[in-house]
């Protein structure tokens, strides 16, 4: 069997938490003008974990609880991601975000497990479908930035999904 030239291989990418005096790597972009964010915190209702590719330390993924009813069983998480310029466009966001939701179905007990983004983050929508993330429809004005109120898209997937 022939093997992928280095460039064509998929890349390697891993969750792992933030050691102690790990910083959070700078990820910003135009979709994410929230100002500071927390250190990485893991708690039962939130957590944080980085993406590496190779071992090298590329981004984080985050999560929250979101209920959609009084009870456990209508619990939800929402993830998201956040990556260094250098490392987007090559399909580390897909595989960081299946690799989280699989995390989350694996170590909890919701059935859902959601993302969501800005309408015109078309690359974005397009790295939650190849994390097998279906398209539910769109949030109108749901999210404030530093410029503004904005319409996001809503992504899930399911536990019966994978």
């Amino acid at each position: 069997m022939q093997s992928m030239p280095s460039s064509e291989r998929p890349p390697r990418v891993s969750l792992r938490p933030a050691v102690e005096g790990e910083s959070r790597p700078d990820t910003s972009s135009e979709w994410d003008e929230w100002g500071p964010l927390p250190d990485p915190i893991l708690a039962p209702d939130v957590g944080r974990l980085l993406v590496t590719e190779d071992g090298v330390v590329v981004g984080d993924v985050s999560w929250h609880e979101v209920h959609y009813g009084p009870n456990a069983g209508s619990r939800a998480w929402n993830i998201g991601i956040a990556l260094v310029p250098g490392a987007r466009g090559r399909g580390l966001g897909a595989a960081a975000q299946r690799a989280l939701a699989d995390h989350l179905f694996a170590t909890t007990d919701v059935d859902r497990v959601e993302a969501s983004t800005d309408v015109a983050n078309v690359v974005e929508q397009r790295s939650l479908e190849k994390a097998g993330f279906r398209r539910e429809g769109v949030l109108r004005s749901a999210q404030q930035r530093a410029d503004g109120r904005h319409d996001l898209v809503v992504f899930s997937r399911l536990r019966d999904d994978r």
